[in-house]
């Protein structure tokens, strides 16, 4: 290489790094803010709506005010939150992680920003108003669409926009959990899928400018505060264990309540708008007698970490009350994340396996704290496909080894069943039924999803069945084709006829005698992973693509097409994970 080039490829290198470098601390700084305004703002709405505990008790003499308000506000936020999402958002959905991983994997799109502010705005009045939903897939996504929005510059980087969302969830959930190491490899476990210098640099970048701004310039306290000496005695790693292999139970259940409530709502014939007001209703009225149900329950997750604070009864009472709403608001619409619940349910029950232990066994043990802390992350683990973000959150949040390796113990063991039986993730379960299956791998999954049509053309020759076989030797010849499609005027599909078929009749017949009426053939819901294996059994060069409704020829595709984009696909993820600056 002489002088010149290795001269271009140095300023290329700088300027990459400082193009980088400086994009992960812009997507930091204004996630991070946008972030700390929007959980602000959720907490003026709990305050100001009653949600707040702190706030109920002002009422507790006034009972028949206090319920009315208790059913009232989760009714009319859904009332709101249902024409937003009817209305306002293209998907007609509350837009999370599962829609970022998605646009992340297939390069698409995605919802439009618009959509995006308006799902959010969703998500605002749902957690505002008291809604069992997550505050932590809402701000995943507003991390995803300040990504969107500086991905749109004109600058000279492959896969920015992977870049671009991937360094916004990670300030995200730096700015939101006080955890910049947890947002960095949450991105990566999460939402990208593989590790590369090249978005490895500019995520960390963004995590910690986000994690500068919530700690040194705002000065926000963690999720909650644990005082713990350490793990007493060596055999309650058994225990944490075991808890771990319940916890992940408990998580099954969570994720599969949520789905089995979606797919039947989405049966009823109940209008989408008025989903969200029934479960508001439904909610208000479990929270007259349970009101640690209502909102995403910040003060009951810190108490659940004291001793004694909650009897057992108490305990298993909230944890099924709070797996019902939650089931029922996500269900039916509300628009929220799938985190938060299960961190509150999680640690519910792993305090409940504390405070049985305590009370029902004369084994010496640590206290509740490392009970709870386990619970809460062996139940979110399987549920957001986590595990080593989750175990980093606990260290992060806590500053103490000895929990973070009891949490890690849990977390293992609840994600060998979980992922046994649900899936990697719940966010995983529910791309699978849009057809985005990850449990095949990235590179089926992505070419299982992009559909044939996106490689069909109408690079073809097109006979009528009463055509003369002459006339049909004659132009395919002239082309060089090999094969023909036949049809009628209307454009439905006939058949296929070889050029070597021809051979074998009269030049005078129709061609509709030496057609292949069986052909290989794939509709508009043929994915390019189906069409490969298709190729690999079947010799042919071209195939029709009709359409399963009426069977009209829509063009066709050529095996050389299908190959180059299997290839294409792998050949930009093997770009992506190896990539450098």
């Amino acid at each position: 290489m002489n002088l010149f080039g290795l001269q271009t490829i140095t300023r290329q290198i700088i300027y990459r790094i400082f193009v980088l470098t400086f994009l992960g601390c812009l997507i930091g700084v204004a996630v991070s803010i946008v972030a700390l305004l929007f959980l602000d703002a959720v907490q003026w709405m709990n305050k100001q709506f009653l949600i707040s505990p702190s706030e109920r008790i002002k009422y507790a003499g006034d009972p028949l005010f206090l319920n009315t308000v208790t059913v009232l506000v989760p009714a009319l936020g859904g009332l709101l939150v249902g024409l937003i999402l009817r209305y306002l958002v293209d998907a007609r959905r509350s837009l999370g992680p599962p829609d970022t991983i998605l646009m992340v994997q297939t390069r698409s799109q995605g919802e439009s920003i618009g959509s995006g502010c308006m799902s959010t705005l969703a998500s605002l009045v749902s957690l505002g108003t008291g809604a069992s939903v997550g505050q932590y897939g809402p701000l995943v996504y507003l991390g995803t669409i300040v990504g969107q929005m500086f991905r749109k510059l004109n600058i000279d980087i492959r896969n920015l926009q992977a870049i671009c969302v991937a360094s916004g969830v990670a300030a995200a959930i730096s700015a939101t959990f006080n955890a910049p190491i947890a947002g960095l490899v949450f991105a990566h476990e999460v939402i990208l899928r593989h590790y590369s210098i090249k978005a490895f640099a500019p995520t960390a970048v963004a995590t910690a400018m986000g994690f500068v701004i919530v700690n040194v310039v705002f000065d926000r306290p963690p999720l909650f505060f644990v005082e713990f000496e350490g793990i007493q005695f060596g055999y309650e790693f058994v225990f944490f264990a075991v808890i771990g292999m319940l916890c992940a139970f408990v998580a099954i259940i969570y994720g599969h309540g949520i789905l089995a409530c979606t797919k039947w709502v989405q049966q009823t014939r109940i209008p989408v708008e008025l989903r969200p007001m029934i479960a508001g209703v439904f909610l208000g009225l479990v929270a007259i007698w349970i009101p640690d149900v209502l909102g995403i329950g910040s003060t009951t997750l810190r108490f659940a970490t004291i001793d004694h604070a909650f009897e057992i009864s108490e305990l298993a009472i909230i944890i099924v009350a709070k797996l019902v709403v939650t089931a029922v608001c996500l269900g039916f619409g509300f628009a929220g994340g799938v985190f938060s619940p299960i961190l509150l349910i999680g640690i519910l029950f792993g305090a409940l396996c504390g405070g049985i232990l305590d009370s029902f066994t004369a084994i010496d043990h640590s206290g509740v704290v490392p009970y709870a802390i386990c619970g809460m992350m062996a139940a979110a683990s399987p549920v957001i496909g986590a595990p080593l973000a989750t175990i980093l959150i606990v260290f992060e949040l806590t500053h103490n080894y000895d929990l973070a390796i009891a949490a890690m113990v849990a977390v293992v063991f609840s994600n060998l069943i979980a992922t046994r039986i649900m899936g990697r993730s719940l966010y995983d379960v529910q791309l699978s039924r849009r057809g985005f299956d990850l449990s095949l791998g990235r590179i089926n999954a992505i070419t299982a999803y992009e559909k044939i049509t996106k490689v069909m053309h109408s690079q073809y020759l097109r006979f009528h069945p009463n055509d003369k076989i002459e006339d049909v030797v004659s132009k395919l010849s002239a082309s060089g084709y090999a094969e023909g499609i036949v049809t009628y005027d209307d454009d439905s599909f006939f058949g296929v006829v070889p050029l070597q078929a021809c051979a074998s009749h009269d030049p005078s017949e129709p061609v509709r005698n030496a057609v292949d009426r069986n052909p290989l053939i794939f509709t508009e819901l043929t994915n390019v992973d189906e069409a490969v294996e298709a190729f690999r059994i079947f010799i042919v060069n071209i195939v029709p693509v009709v359409s399963s409704q009426d069977q009209k020829l829509l063009g066709v595709v050529w095996d050389y097409d299908v190959i180059n984009s299997y290839l294409r696909t792998i050949e930009r993820l093997r770009h992506e994970e190896n990539e450098s600056i």
